[in-house]
Protein backbone atom coordinates (compact mmCIF):
# COMPACT_ATOMS: atom_id res chain seq x y z
CA UNK A 1 0.00 0.00 0.00
CA UNK A 2 1.21 3.32 -1.05
CA UNK A 3 2.11 6.13 1.60
CA UNK A 4 0.05 9.03 1.21
CA UNK A 5 1.48 12.33 2.65
CA UNK A 6 -1.23 13.79 4.01
CA UNK A 7 -1.90 17.51 6.11
CA UNK A 8 -4.73 18.05 8.47
CA UNK A 9 -7.17 20.11 6.87
CA UNK A 10 -8.84 23.14 9.04
CA UNK A 11 -13.01 23.12 8.91
CA UNK A 12 -15.07 25.38 9.63
CA UNK A 13 -18.61 24.78 10.46
CA UNK A 14 -21.80 26.48 9.64
CA UNK A 15 -24.55 26.40 11.79
CA UNK A 16 -27.64 25.50 10.32
CA UNK A 17 -31.23 25.20 12.37
CA UNK A 18 -29.62 22.67 15.30
CA UNK A 19 -27.22 21.34 13.32
CA UNK A 20 -23.63 22.39 12.50
CA UNK A 21 -22.59 21.26 9.24
CA UNK A 22 -19.35 21.44 7.67
CA UNK A 23 -18.32 24.70 5.22
CA UNK A 24 -16.68 22.78 2.39
CA UNK A 25 -15.68 24.45 -0.82
CA UNK A 26 -14.12 23.08 -3.71
CA UNK A 27 -11.23 25.04 -5.27
CA UNK A 28 -11.73 26.97 -8.64
CA UNK A 29 -10.07 24.96 -11.30
CA UNK A 30 -9.21 27.75 -14.71
CA UNK A 31 -8.40 24.96 -17.01
CA UNK A 32 -10.81 21.83 -18.35
CA UNK A 33 -10.44 18.53 -17.64
CA UNK A 34 -11.11 16.71 -21.35
CA UNK A 35 -11.11 13.14 -22.15
CA UNK A 36 -8.08 11.94 -20.58
CA UNK A 37 -8.44 13.56 -16.95
CA UNK A 38 -12.23 12.21 -17.47
CA UNK A 39 -10.12 8.67 -18.13
CA UNK A 40 -7.82 9.17 -15.69
CA UNK A 41 -10.33 9.65 -13.23
CA UNK A 42 -12.58 6.71 -13.71
CA UNK A 43 -9.12 4.42 -13.74
CA UNK A 44 -8.21 6.05 -9.85
CA UNK A 45 -11.87 5.84 -8.72
CA UNK A 46 -11.92 2.07 -9.56
CA UNK A 47 -7.98 0.80 -8.96
CA UNK A 48 -6.41 3.41 -6.64
CA UNK A 49 -9.28 4.48 -4.33
CA UNK A 50 -7.51 5.66 -1.50
CA UNK A 51 -5.45 7.79 -3.36
CA UNK A 52 -8.34 9.40 -5.40
CA UNK A 53 -10.17 10.07 -1.94
CA UNK A 54 -6.96 11.64 -0.36
CA UNK A 55 -6.56 13.76 -3.53
CA UNK A 56 -10.50 14.69 -3.05
CA UNK A 57 -10.76 15.85 0.03
CA UNK A 58 -7.41 17.40 -0.11
CA UNK A 59 -8.92 19.78 -3.16
CA UNK A 60 -6.42 18.78 -5.35
CA UNK A 61 -8.03 15.96 -7.71
CA UNK A 62 -9.28 18.45 -10.34
CA UNK A 63 -5.95 20.30 -10.66
CA UNK A 64 -4.40 16.53 -11.14
CA UNK A 65 -6.72 15.79 -13.57
CA UNK A 66 -6.75 18.93 -15.43
CA UNK A 67 -2.82 18.86 -15.36
CA UNK A 68 -2.86 14.85 -16.69
CA UNK A 69 -5.01 15.93 -19.39
CA UNK A 70 -2.87 18.46 -20.89
CA UNK A 71 -0.01 16.21 -20.41
CA UNK A 72 -1.49 13.33 -22.37
CA UNK A 73 -2.89 16.08 -25.02
CA UNK A 74 0.82 17.45 -25.70
CA UNK A 75 2.52 13.55 -25.93
CA UNK A 76 -0.42 12.46 -28.78
CA UNK A 77 0.90 15.98 -30.25
CA UNK A 78 4.36 15.00 -29.95
CA UNK A 79 3.78 11.12 -30.88
CA UNK A 80 1.56 12.22 -34.18
CA UNK A 81 4.48 14.03 -35.38
CA UNK A 82 6.89 12.23 -34.96
CA UNK A 83 5.48 9.19 -36.61
CA UNK A 84 4.34 11.58 -39.68
CA UNK A 85 8.08 12.67 -39.87
CA UNK A 86 8.83 8.69 -39.83
CA UNK A 87 6.43 7.46 -42.32
CA UNK A 88 6.66 10.19 -44.95
CA UNK A 89 3.17 11.85 -44.29
CA UNK A 90 2.69 15.37 -45.64
CA UNK A 91 1.02 17.87 -47.06
CA UNK A 92 2.06 17.07 -50.52
CA UNK A 93 0.78 13.98 -49.67
CA UNK A 94 -2.43 15.25 -48.94
CA UNK A 95 -2.49 17.41 -51.84
CA UNK A 96 -1.67 14.26 -53.96
CA UNK A 97 -4.09 11.84 -52.37
CA UNK A 98 -6.34 12.68 -49.87
CA UNK A 99 -7.85 9.43 -49.39
CA UNK A 100 -4.25 7.45 -48.63
CA UNK A 101 -3.41 11.06 -46.23
CA UNK A 102 -6.68 10.52 -44.26
CA UNK A 103 -6.05 6.80 -43.92
CA UNK A 104 -2.74 7.21 -42.49
CA UNK A 105 -3.69 9.79 -40.23
CA UNK A 106 -6.24 7.84 -38.93
CA UNK A 107 -3.76 5.11 -38.66
CA UNK A 108 -1.43 7.09 -36.69
CA UNK A 109 -3.88 9.08 -34.38
CA UNK A 110 -5.33 5.94 -33.04
CA UNK A 111 -1.83 4.41 -32.69
CA UNK A 112 -0.46 7.32 -30.94
CA UNK A 113 -3.19 7.66 -28.62
CA UNK A 114 -3.19 3.65 -27.77
CA UNK A 115 0.42 4.58 -26.84
CA UNK A 116 -0.81 7.48 -24.20
CA UNK A 117 -3.20 5.41 -22.90
CA UNK A 118 -0.74 3.15 -21.62
CA UNK A 119 1.63 5.51 -20.70
CA UNK A 120 -0.15 7.93 -18.88
CA UNK A 121 -3.74 6.85 -18.01
CA UNK A 122 -3.47 3.01 -17.10
CA UNK A 123 0.07 2.76 -15.87
CA UNK A 124 0.85 5.17 -13.31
Amino acid sequence: MKEQNVRPVEIHYVKSGDYYLPDLELPKVDKPIGRYGRMWEKYLREHDTVTYNVMLLNGELFTHLADMDEQAHERMEQLIRQMKEAEGVTEEMKVRDQLAWVGAMNNIRARAEEVVLQELVYAQ
